[in-house]
């Protein structure tokens, strides 16, 4: 007597999908793991700022996430595989998605004393290790439901992993392109929750419209809701692909100033009423730079490697009428808000690129620079190709023989970035010299420093003449420079190899909450 073996493709109805293409579930599960990886980075961005750090727990946490749930949904998988099993997991997501919505709350929860990059981890996890974890455990319960024919496995599964990555892949085009600066990361996350939520009730559902149709109408009520609440309003004024942009009222040495916030970062203050007020040292270190080359000359040619609120640019053409002002500022929304709200005058003698810095470096020289300003520099994120050997030397091409380039940039005590910096200056200019803002700086975890380099000698001692003298009385002697050069291990840094991140690594460490 024999038995006849039922082939695989005979499953129960139980294992069906209903109408839902297991391509097409797969391709919207991976979208919106992407979309909410790429979000994660701006959303939390106004609290922990955009590092290397950032990016890193960014990246872990879903990744931990992803993992754990890939192992939870495989013994789910082998034990209740259904559509209903499914259709709960994409509900669970959509319903934990809502929650990373709460993240001003958790941020204003963490202690502030403790390291910057413990914050990052602990904010990070709190907001997208459930979420990322849930989403986790639907591919292989899709994989379960999806092979019904053991002689196809091969082919079922190569399908939906290739449905799965191009789904990654548009999540990223058009998060990175297009949502973020048409939605904001508040709404672009109650959408990809929504989303989730509608795809859960569907597959549990199946085709009952009626149900559907409700649940449409709920979340739709919901949404406006939310909305009306201001639950998908993020905190900043502006978002773009560059940054979470605010501006703020404050006061400044008894008046009032607008502050200019990218990310966490306060970048920059402007007095309405008085354009050439400044308020940081180093501004303050970098008019009298700029009046010691205007003793020359003052019709100045002057090119600002990132723009910021626009404070010493407004300030060079309102000291400086008739010299030619030129602002390289690579998000075209900071651009727009200096002159909406931190006083720019649309017929100020400026002229605005809205690129990358090395980009329009990289070109031929249509012109040379008295002055070339590096002020591109975001919180401890630094843009590693703008300081590099290489990039030096663009900017030499574009400088007059006479001409200087003056920087800024922020270090410890340890100096390691400041040591490869000025170094990697040395290659192209051999004149380098370097003021930090305050004299304590060996006691200090950070301190910014301004840095002028030069092909030809500087009479430095005269910079600051008939003011405070703030960079001559600042200036590290050629004998401390060479102190602090020799005091550690010098990189020469080039656009193959510029730790920058790992260079400033003890100074990020040392940060707390603000």
């Amino acid at each position: 007597m024999t038995e006849t073996i039922a082939p695989e493709s005979a499953k129960p109805a139980r294992w069906a999908l209903g109408w839902w293409p297991p391509t097409l579930i797969t391709f919207i599960s991976s979208s919106c793991v992407m979309i909410l990886e790429l979000v994660a980075s701006r959303l939390i961005a106004p609290y922990v700022g955009v590092s290397l750090y950032t990016w890193t727990s960014v990246i872990g946490v879903v990744l931990a996430g992803m993992s754990i749930g890939n192992y939870i949904g495989g013994r789910l998988a082998d034990r209740w595989a259904s559509r209903y099993l499914l259709g709960g997991a994409f509900l669970l997501a959509g319903l934990c998605s809502f929650g990373a919505l709460a993240v001003d709350g958790l941020a204003k929860q963490m202690p502030t004393d403790w390291p910057i990059i413990i914050q990052i981890m602990l904010l990070t996890a709190g907001l997208f290790l459930i979420p990322s974890l849930v989403l986790g455990t639907i591919s292989p319960i899709l994989v379960k439901l999806a092979v019904r024919d053991l002689a196809k496995t091969g082919s079922t599964v190569g399908r939906i992993y290739a449905a799965g990555t191009v789904g990654s892949i548009a999540g990223t085009f058009a998060t990175g392109f297009w949502l973020i600066s048409w939605f904001g990361t508040h709404t672009i996350i109650w959408a990809v929750g929504v989303v989730l939520v509608l795809l859960g009730l569907a597959l549990i559902v199946g085709r009952r419209w009626p149900v559907m149709a409700a649940a449409v109408v709920a979340l739709g009520a919901g949404s406006w809701f939310a909305n009306g609440q201001g639950w998908l309003q993020s905190i900043c004024d502006r978002e773009t692909n560059y940054f979470c942009i605010r501006v703020v009222e404050q006061t400044r040495d008894g008046a009032p100033v607008r502050a200019l916030i990218l990310d966490r970062m306060v970048h920059s203050h402007s007095s309405l009423d008085d354009p050439t007020k400044l308020v940081y040292d180093y501004e303050r270190m970098y008019a009298e730079v700029t009046a010691h080359r205007a003793a020359q000359d003052d019709h100045l040619r002057a090119l600002f490697i990132g723009g910021g609120g626009y404070t010493f640019p407004r300030y060079m053409a309102t000291i400086y009428p008739g010299s030619d002002v030129d602002v390289i500022e690579i998000d075209p929304e900071v651009t727009e808000v200096a002159y909406e709200e931190l006083g720019v005058r649309r017929d100020a003698k400026i002229t605005n690129y809205n690129e990358d810095g090395r980009m329009v470096l990289s070109r031929e020289p249509s012109q040379t620079y008295d002055l070339i300003y590096g002020d591109a520099f975001n919180d401890f994120s630094v843009p590693y190709h703008l300081t590099t050997h290489e990039f030096n030397q663009r900017v030499q091409a574009w400088l007059a023989e006479d001409g200087l380039y003056v920087i800024n940039m922020i270090d410890g005590a340890q100096a390691r970035f400041l040591r490869a910096f000025v170094e990697t200056l040395r290659q192209t200019f051999p004149y380098v010299y370097v003021a930090p803002t305050d004299f304590e700086w060996k006691q200090l975890s950070r301190n910014t420093f301004v840095i002028v380099a030069s092909g030809q000698p500087v009479a430095v001692d005269a910079i600051g003449a008939g003011s405070d003298r703030r960079f001559a009385s600042h200036l590290l002697s050629a004998a401390d420079l060479d102190a602090v050069l020799a005091a550690g291990k010098v990189v020469i840094l080039t656009d193959r190899y510029a730790p920058v991140d790992q260079m400033l690594a003890p100074v990020f460490r040392d940060v707390v909450g603000e």
